[in-house]
């Protein structure tokens, strides 16, 4: 589906060529003498249509207007989420329709930028259908969308940032709506590698034997209960001179989690298939990235396997070495994110990042404290997360800022261990970023923790695409921010530096 923006009000919408026109109609409109303004102000009076948010009255080849179809939608007070509802709710029940080329109409109230960035934002989420596996696809039917606005010239850069992240969560939501059996280790590896042709970029993926010299000993434990081989996956966007630090994310890539030894129960067990969310991510914002091309220079780390018990599999009481030498007593098998993720955060040391965020369907009790409306973020700079969480805002992709005091730590500690995978039930979330802290403290670092966003259960099942809004939105901001390193507020716990295989050296 593509989009186009126009200066369209609601008086030349009615002269709009195309198969559906959608105009939105907030709280403070006022009826002009164009067909559309009549209709919406009859049915007003009539008290067949109101402006409040989710009435909708629809028209067949109402006089005076090109489009066949018309539908007047309210939106309150105009803002962003008010406007998104109302496009999302109208498109989804478009989709299927016959509809090859829609319009929306925008309120003249409304901020152009972030209302252009709403309805674009919507209309490529509601348009989505995933058919990949089914024998007889019904795709979504809509192959144009032109978004009308006050001034277009005003929220044109809106209106390409909004595009530019809707094609990025389109590729996540389709690579997390895959199936496991498809969405393998190795699949995402070829993923990458094609998504770094067609965009221009760098890719390397690396193998097991590649992983073992490295020394990534805490992410081959994950693994090797699994005939998948692993893959970790490094995808280098130069968008900026060579010597400028790059923002480096690291997405969780497992393709399946089944628990290991410490299996999880069997009801749902299939929607572990998005517990990839956090790799699937970082290639949608790589998917942007070719599209925006920020001045900007940016690094994707994906350790990406399967979680599945075997005779090979680790188990609960086994000591791992990670990549930064410390050692960790895995007391749960099911607590394995942490465990890829904090080799993929030690190796991001090398490339001397400016900041570092990595993305992952960590924790249930992240589902518990936020639900499915904000990710969790956690952070060791009070900059990065602000940034973040604006971020969040902007692209309707919102976070919460969460604690990381030092208290939270205590959990983690063990007799037989530098560290423990995990630290009982109590703060789970915030125990579990709290081990990845030990791993991210020589540079500006922050946790999205995505597992109750990334993906929808239930009747609306499958992959949202979350958070690829909010980290393009973040980059685009990093754009024009300073180029400096700042470790202030960057502060991991207490450990030995102790020299790897690899020659790294981390905390």
């Amino acid at each position: 589906m593509d989009f186009e923006l126009k200066t369209l009000g609601v008086e030349g919408a009615a002269n709009e060529r195309c198969d559906a026109l959608l105009v939105l109609l907030d709280e403070g409109f006022k009826a002009g003498t164009d067909p559309l303004s009549k209709i919406a102000a009859d049915a007003i009076k009539a008290k067949g249509f109101d402006t409040k948010p989710g009435k909708t009255l629809q028209a067949w080849r109402p006089p005076g207007v090109t489009a066949a179809r018309v539908l007047l939608l309210g939106c309150g007070d105009g803002s962003p989420r008010r406007i998104h509802s109302a496009v999302h709710g109208a498109v989804a029940s478009l989709r299927t329709a016959g509809i090859r080329r829609m319009a929306i109409c925008l309120p003249p109230s409304s901020d152009d930028g972030r209302a252009v960035r709403a309805a674009v934002a919507a209309a490529a989420e509601a348009s989505y259908v995933f058919v990949s596996t089914k024998s007889k696809p019904e795709p979504s039917e809509i192959e144009k969308v032109v978004i009308g606005c006050a001034d277009a010239a005003l929220a044109r850069s809106d209106f390409q940032a909004a595009r530019g992240a809707a094609l990025g969560i389109e590729l996540a939501r389709e690579l997390g709506n895959l199936p496991p059996n498809r969405a393998t280790p190795t699949r995402l590896g070829e993923e990458a590698k094609r998504l770094a042709k067609t965009g221009g970029f760098q890719c390397e993926v690396l193998g097991p034997k590649e992983v073992a010299r490295l020394g990534m000993g805490s992410f081959m434990a994950v693994a090797q209960g699994s005939e998948e081989p692993l893959r970790f996956i490094v995808l280098k966007y130069h968008g900026a001179a060579a010597g400028e630090a790059p923002v480096v994310l690291v997405g969780k890539g497992i393709t399946f989690d089944s628990g290991g030894i410490s299996i999880k129960p069997a009801p749902e067990m299939d929607e572990m298939k998005f517990d990839m969310g956090g790799a699937a991510s970082v290639l949608g914002t790589f998917r942007a990235l070719a599209e925006l091309k920020p001045r900007i220079n940016v690094v994707g780390l994906i350790p990406a396997c399967e979680n599945l018990p075997s005779g090979r599999a680790f188990k609960p009481g086994d000591v791992v070495t990670s990549l930064s030498g410390q050692t960790i007593e895995v007391l749960n098998t099911d607590a394995e994110g942490r465990l890829i993720l904090c080799d993929a955060l030690t190796y991001a040391e090398r490339f001397k990042p400016r900041a570092v965020v990595d993305i992952a369907t960590l924790t249930g009790a992240c589902v518990i404290a936020l639900g499915a409306v904000r990710s969790g973020l956690f952070s060791t700079d009070d900059e990065l997360a602000e940034a973040l969480s604006q971020a969040g805002e902007l692209a309707l992709d919102p976070c919460w800022r969460m604690p990381l005091d030092d208290e939270y730590g205590e959990g983690l500690k063990t007799n037989f261990a530098d560290v423990a995978n995990v630290a009982g039930r109590p703060a789970g979330a915030v125990t579990a970023a709290k081990f990845l802290q030990r791993f991210a403290g020589s540079y500006r670092w922050a946790h999205l923790d995505i597992a109750g966003t990334a993906w929808k259960g239930g009747a609306a099942k499958g992959s949202t695409g979350r958070p690829v809004g909010l980290l393009v939105q973040y980059l685009l901001s990093q754009e024009q921010a300073p180029r400096s390193v700042s470790r202030r507020g960057a502060k991991a716990e207490p450990a030995p530096r102790k020299r790897t295989r690899a020659g790294v050296r981390a905390q």
